[in-house]
């Protein structure tokens, strides 16, 4: 099975869109500073449809995403990334609100380290899991990024 690779260059950073011919691998900031990988010819329709649907979030003309993606993990680790999609554009949740939701109360710990092994940044959207406290938790992307996504979906939601 072969593996394509795009750069979309985001506000906040280069970041690469990984998949087959069917589906998106991974969706990861770079350390890159500049684009590497750019839109080929040969690459499958799932990425070009990826890199417009990032695209668009970052304009904020989208809040949710329509892509085919595989996740790789544990059963415990998919069922807590899926779990994080049910976390509503320009809202937050907590471990322990996902630990809930899985039915899984004292997993708390398992739950945040399931988040920080999510490989499909924003459209498994980790990046709304805040403390219990409310305040920011880890985010592999680094915590800025994780404000700026938050401040990002906050100036776009619509009542």
């Amino acid at each position: 099975m072969s593996l394509y690779r795009l750069d979309y260059q985001s506000p906040i950073g280069v970041i690469e869109i990984v998949g087959t011919d069917e589906a998106i691998c991974s969706i990861l900031f770079s350390d890159q500073d500049k684009i590497v990988n750019r839109i080929q010819d040969d690459l499958p329709k799932v990425l070009l449809d990826c890199f417009n649907e990032l695209d668009e979030y970052f304009k904020g003309t989208r809040n949710q995403f329509t892509i085919p993606y595989n996740l790789e993990g544990t059963a415990f680790q998919k069922s807590v990334w899926n779990a994080l999609t049910k976390i509503q554009y320009g809202q937050t949740g907590s471990y322990k609100d996902i630990a809930l939701s899985i039915k899984n109360e004292k997993a708390v710990r398992a739950v945040g380290s399931a988040n920080g092994k999510n490989k499909l940044s924003i459209v498994i959207p980790c990046h709304r899991i805040i403390g219990a406290n409310g305040k920011l938790t880890g985010y592999a992307g680094g915590l800025w990024r994780k404000e700026w996504l938050l401040q990002h979906e906050q100036a776009f939601i619509t009542n």
